[in-house]
């Protein structure tokens, strides 16, 4: 009997301990009740206690969630229409507000998070073009909307918007032909424009490396021409020194050369008279001083 009252009481021990503590890992976040009302908004990690059958203890996951949004067609600022798909990434913050708002229910807190996401997009796809919203300006849009978002959400949901992003963005199949055509005839605009100052770029450069090529031309001349004359000037003036010092001698020699290039060719026929001064140092000879 004795036996049976101890495993009785070591029993009910570890049935009120069991009650009585709770553990919250640093994952998660927890809330405490009292017969429904919350008086714990924000129970830290550890080890706690509370009140058996009084205390009710409600455990939510603090990491990171992924809500899948479900697609969605919205309007372009042109009124050109997109099927968008996207998702968030977020996490519960203030847990009582969170329980409060959700009842501690998830998958509502991604229902409403999801509903304001296709807002935030609806706004802001309606505030830019096609090609802004696929391209130009996508990465912007997903900041100034998880900005927008944050703005709301803490205060009335309890939870943090980290991200938003698109997944994929379709045109609807009546409206992709007409959309593609257009984007194809923007971007040969483009192209034409930037061959066209290509082009002219390339002219100019051309022009200019003419202009470039009379110039050096006509200096290269002009220094020639100037070398030229100052040698011509420099022979005159050996020509002219050597002249002066002997010019029976100069006159001489200058006969001899003409004499050897006239009389080079056995073929060659010259008429001159017998008397005339070609001949001068052929009948007289030289008389050197």
């Amino acid at each position: 009997m004795k036996n049976l009252l101890t495993v009785g009481f070591l029993f009910i021990s570890v049935f009120l301990l069991s009650n009585t503590l709770f553990v919250v890992k640093e994952t998660e976040r927890a809330v405490m009740l009292q017969f429904g009302e919350l008086v714990n908004a924000d129970i830290q990690p550890g080890l706690h206690v509370k009140i058996p059958w009084v205390n009710n203890v409600r455990k939510f996951d603090a990491r990171i969630q992924t809500e899948d949004a479900t697609p969605q067609r919205f309007l372009t600022l042109e009124q050109k229409a997109l099927d968008v798909d996207s998702y968030a990434k977020w996490r519960v913050i203030d847990v009582g507000q969170f329980y409060i708002s959700t009842r501690g229910n998830v998958t509502a807190a991604g229902s409403l998070l999801a509903q304001r996401i296709n807002d935030g997009l609806r706004d802001q796809i309606g505030t830019r073009t096609l090609i802004e919203v696929v391209a130009g300006e996508r990465d912007q849009l997903m900041l100034d909307l998880t900005s927008e978002l944050n703005e709301s959400t803490a205060a009335d949901i309890g939870i943090e918007v980290i991200d938003v992003r698109v997944k994929r963005i379709d045109l609807p199949d009546d409206v992709r032909s007409s959309v593609y055509d257009r984007m194809i005839t923007e971007r040969n605009r483009e192209a034409q424009e930037i061959r066209s100052r290509g082009d002219e770029l390339a002219i100019g450069i051309r022009a200019d490396a003419d202009r470039q090529v009379v110039i050096y031309e006509a200096e290269a001349y002009r220094d020639a021409e100037q070398i030229r004359g100052q040698g011509d000037a420099d022979a005159t003036s050996i020509y002219a020194g050597a002249y002066s010092k002997d010019e029976e001698f100069f006159a001489f020699t200058r006969s001899l050369n003409s004499y050897r290039e006239t009389f080079s060719s056995k073929n060659d026929v010259l008429l001159l008279d017998p008397d005339s001064d070609y001949f001068k140092y052929l009948k007289g000879g030289l008389t050197l001083q």
